[in-house]
């Protein structure tokens, strides 16, 4: 199931990986998440509040994969219900998309920072942290079997194509990928609340409606065929 070549994993921590893979080949995604609660893949969960698994439904058409959990996922245990989760659900609605018929979830599970104060600010995850934790990803995919894998921003997109993938050479049109999988590459919504000039938010929030209008018109062309 796992794509580790591609990966670039080696010798004692490939086999660690693989061990670890093999050992939870879970028939649904409930066992799947009672599993990954208790990861030990990579030193994230030392600090982290707990690991935040994706939600959704079981047979979701489309998965929306994240970079990580940020500080209000942390804490309530749930993926994107902070302001970038708010900056989603906004713009899926105007894409025509129903955010609960889809699966959302998260390259990397366990949130990253670094505290300053009372302030717990996001850190972006390593190389080796994306591979530890793809395991999990790797195991929603092979039991959901969507027909699109959406992947927001750099870290999700590394995830899903097991490579660093630059995302505005990539965004705007489906990708092919094996085993008849096909995916998506757009911006995470966080990257629209740090843009400090309103144009630009305006006009890169208009590009990722239309993305997420791609996974719009997949929907509807699966209704209709259904």
């Amino acid at each position: 199931m796992c794509n580790w070549p591609a990966l670039g994993l080696c010798g004692d921590h490939k086999q660690a990986e693989i061990a670890m893979t093999a050992s939870h080949p879970s028939s649904s995604l409930s066992a799947l998440r009672e599993e990954a609660a208790g990861c030990r893949a990579c030193g994230l969960w030392k600090h982290a509040s707990q690991t935040v698994f994706g939600e959704g439904p079981a047979h979701a058409q489309v998965m929306l994969v994240g970079e990580q959990p940020g500080d209000k996922e942390d804490l309530a245990g749930h993926p994107f219900v902070g302001p970038a989760g708010a900056m989603l659900d906004r713009a899926l609605e105007e894409a025509g998309v129903d955010r609960k018929k889809t699966y959302v979830t998260n390259a990397v599970k366990h949130f990253k920072f670094v505290p300053r104060g009372k302030i717990r600010l996001h850190q972006k995850p390593t190389t080796p942290e994306i591979r530890a934790c793809r395991q999990w990803y790797e195991s929603e995919l092979a039991l959901l079997k969507p027909e699109l894998v959406v992947a927001m921003g750099a870290t999700a997109a590394q995830c899903v194509f097991g490579k660093i993938t630059p995302i505005n050479k990539n965004r705007g049109h489906v990708i092919d990928l094996p085993e008849g999988l096909k995916a998506l590459v757009t911006v995470h919504p966080s990257y629209l609340l740090r843009l400090p000039d309103e144009d630009a938010r305006h006009r890169e929030y208009a590009r990722f409606v239309d993305d997420l209008k791609i996974a719009a018109a997949l929907m509807r062309k699966s209704a209709r065929a259904a």
